[in-house]
């Protein structure tokens, strides 16, 4: 088995852990690597050292070390490529982490294929002008469009498979998958949603109203939001760099044609890591 780990080296913990990864591999018998960037701090391994697309384009499997951010960028990063993703936690939550740090002993089942695959539900993002794309990104969690100026409140159109059923007045509207229902969605009043109920999730952002809730479609619902104003709104997928909906332009997100194959090697459901990372949390 070829494995390809991406650390998020601004964790404190993270390489340290990695470290311990790289050793339990070694003694596994697993060929592994990093990318290019990570060269001079894990050269000692004895690691090969491959370009971004050569090394994911090669490999079986993806270990992500760090929090839920690092695992979902690294999801996404195996996701267009059809590759399954196991992630260990060197964060503070982690909610998408297959393994803790003091579990790398379990690295055993991942080569020997004693695992599962968690297939869960992404987001296309398309931006568009009539119908010409001009941008596009994908989403493990969400995507979030506000205002240009994140201060004001802004009024947005939102239609379902091409028919307009509401226009907000809010701070901004969410939209995010079953797996993103746990990370912002959660936090603006959203539900939560087992991941297996596959769903897009629709959460308008301090609406000015006493009727606007979160909202679940079906899996092949196709949403459109645009300004109701002719003002320009950002859209960001995951929390990434936000893009730019100019005035006359708009979002269309949809079911995305693959999912992100999470790599799980504990008995754990669903129901047993949403109490543990979320209800016991202190």
């Amino acid at each position: 088995m070829k494995i390809v780990l991406i650390p998020n080296l601004t964790r404190k913990e993270a390489a340290g852990v990695t470290a311990g990864i790289c050793q339990s591999l070694k003694k596994l018998g697993a060929d592994f690597c990093f990318t290019d960037e990570y060269r001079n701090e894990f050269e000692h391994t004895g690691a090969a050292f491959l370009p971004e697309n050569e090394a994911l384009d090669g490999c079986d499997a993806v270990i992500a070390v760090g929090g839920d951010g690092s695992i979902i960028h690294a999801a996404k990063l195996a996701a267009v490529r059809h590759k399954p993703i196991l992630g260990v936690n060197a964060g503070r939550l982690a909610f998408m982490a297959g393994l803790e740090d003091n579990e790398l002993h379990l690295l055993s089942r991942l080569i020997e294929g004693d695992y599962t695959l968690d297939k869960r539900l992404m987001l296309k993002m398309n931006i568009k002008r009539g119908n010409e794309i001009i941008g596009s990104d994908y989403c493990v969690n969400d995507c979030l469009i506000t205002n240009e100026e994140k201060q004001r409140m802004t009024a947005i159109d939102v239609s379902l498979n091409s028919s307009r059923f509401n226009s907000y007045l809010c701070d901004g509207v969410l939209i995010s998958t079953p797996t993103g229902s746990t990370a912002y969605s959660l936090s603006a009043g959203g539900p939560v949603v087992d991941p297996e109920l596959e769903s897009i999730l629709l959460t308008p952002l301090c609406p000015h109203s006493l009727v606007d809730r979160s909202l679940i479609f079906r899996p092949d619902a196709v949403l459109t939001v645009e300004s109701a104003e002719g003002n320009t709104l950002c859209i960001s997928s995951d929390g990434v760099q936000p893009l730019t909906i100019e005035s006359g332009c708009y979002a269309e997100v949809s079911r995305a044609e693959f999912t992100a194959n999470f790599i799980r090697i504990k008995s754990d459901n669903f129901i047993d890591i949403l109490y543990k990372k979320l209800a016991q949390r202190r």
